[in-house]
């Protein structure tokens, strides 16, 4: 596997991110995955923004599955460790798994597909090179 296939962020809990019990609220996660993404895309030269302005396209998710294996609570460092998984014409399928340390919370995988004029469109052959696949 290529470097360009694998990332990870590290992110820390804040009070903003938790539930009454001092607990990573479950949606904060969805939040960790997405930066994670992000910040990959943005670390093979690409930005949303970018590609949204200058070539009109953009990133949707359309499956998501999160297995919650322990907390996270306020102040913990996490490691969100994403890879794409699968790689074709118009998607990304991500795995995204958060650790503390050693320990593994969750277990993520996310679907996501380029849309282009609001239709399904192909992954541009730039971004294809950046992530490892086959223009």
């Amino acid at each position: 596997m290529t470097a360009a296939l694998s990332h990870t962020l590290r992110v820390r809990v804040y009070y903003e991110d938790t539930d009454s019990s001092g607990r990573a609220y479950h949606a904060s996660y969805l939040r960790f995955m997405e930066r994670a993404r992000t910040e990959w895309l943005r670390d093979l030269g690409f930005c949303h923004s970018q590609l949204a302005a200058e070539r009109g396209v953009a990133f949707a998710v359309h499956t998501l599955e999160v297995k919650f294996l322990a907390p996270a609570l306020i102040d913990d460092v996490l490691l969100v460790e994403s890879r794409v998984a699968k790689l074709r014409a118009a998607s990304l399928e991500f795995a995204q798994d958060i650790f503390r340390g050693d320990k593994q919370l969750i277990v993520g995988r996310i679907g996501v597909v380029l849309l282009s004029g609001g239709r399904v469109g192909r992954i541009p052959v730039d971004l294809r090179r950046a992530i490892g696949g086959i223009a």
